[in-house]
């Protein structure tokens, strides 16, 4: 199979394989935040294509999240790129500089303090026009909601993809020996 084929379907299954476990994975934490897996997805593909493919891949399922199972609209889906990107993004940029296990333990560390930060400004800038509340109700809500819940789900998923990582590294070594 053709190289680029080869790689587009690999995305597109990862498209598939990141919003079933978004759908089924999704966990209610605190307010309207909602923890789901589908990050790990998009960070290893990221670490197996590089940061442009984690980004095609954030996109695409949060435009189909937002379609079919998500009630935040507009705002959320870029919210949901946003929180993704910051995250899988910065890790696949780190890892693919030096592919190692090292730097995928340094890429998805600085991913999660990344990930928070953003999604601390995010939310100060957003939540209130999505939420129609005053920002000061939103600054109120940063340190004790937003801050831990972002810093649970980035270590959830590094997590995730830490325990994932060497088990996909190896398919895709006796995938390119075949």
């Amino acid at each position: 199979m053709n190289s680029r084929v080869k790689k587009l379907a690999v995305l597109a299954m990862l498209c598939a394989i990141a919003y079933v476990v978004m759908v089924v994975g999704r966990i209610p934490i605190v307010l309207f935040l909602k923890y789901d897996p589908k990050d790990v997805i998009i960070t290893l593909g990221g670490f197996m294509y590089g940061p442009l493919a984690a980004l095609a891949i954030s996109s695409i399922v949060s435009i189909i999240e937002m379609i079919t199972v998500s009630g935040t609209g507009v705002i959320g889906c870029i919210m949901n790129i946003i929180s993704s990107c910051s995250f899988a993004c910065v890790a696949a940029f780190i890892y693919k500089r030096n592919p190692s296990f090292k730097s995928a333990i340094i890429g998805l560390v600085i991913g999660v303090f990344t990930m928070t930060l953003g999604m601390m400004i995010w939310n100060y800038l957003i939540t209130p026009l999505y939420m129609g509340i005053a920002r000061e109700a939103v600054v109120k809500l940063l340190i004790p909601a937003f801050l831990p819940f972002n810093l649970f789900k980035g270590c959830m998923n590094l997590i995730f993809v830490l325990l994932l990582y060497k088990p996909v590294l190896r398919i895709l070594k006796l995938e390119k020996n075949s």
